[in-house]
């Protein structure tokens, strides 16, 4: 017997075995789907009422990091509040493109560490209030 004949003795055909097996597992997935299906189309399971983008329920309330935006939210007008933190955040990558003079005074330094203690103290402050609120 030769290695040839040994080999072939010793495998699986891919043509009609490993063809054959795929289609019955085609066939028993699209049986699934088609149950599924069949059944989702006589017992729909209904979710409630649809969303409203322009109307959130007061019991939701977002991730922590998202509280102080969303608190935000909540006292000014909703198209200005989804546009100004991107505006400010835009401004704030811009912001050393258009300020190029250098700062030779202490009070140029004071003013901005002022301004960024109070801002950062407004988001710990909205964050909180959200949270608790």
């Amino acid at each position: 017997m030769s290695s040839d004949e040994q080999y072939n003795k010793e495998t699986i055909p891919f043509y009609p075995d490993h063809i054959r097996t795929e289609f019955y597992v085609t066939l028993a997935v699209f049986a699934l789907i088609l149950v599924v299906g069949i059944v989702g189309w006589y017992s729909p399971l209904g979710l409630g009422q649809p969303a409203d983008p322009m109307d959130t329920p007061d019991h939701v309330k977002p991730e922590w990091y998202f509280l102080s935006l969303y608190q935000l939210l909540k006292y000014i007008p909703k198209n200005i509040g989804a546009v100004a933190p991107a505006i400010a955040v835009i401004i704030m990558f811009v912001w050393p493109f258009i300020d190029r003079k250098p700062d030779k005074t202490r009070g140029a330094y004071r003013n901005r560490l002022i301004f960024s203690f109070v801002i950062i103290l407004i988001l710990v402050g909205l964050t909180i209030w959200g949270e608790l609120s």
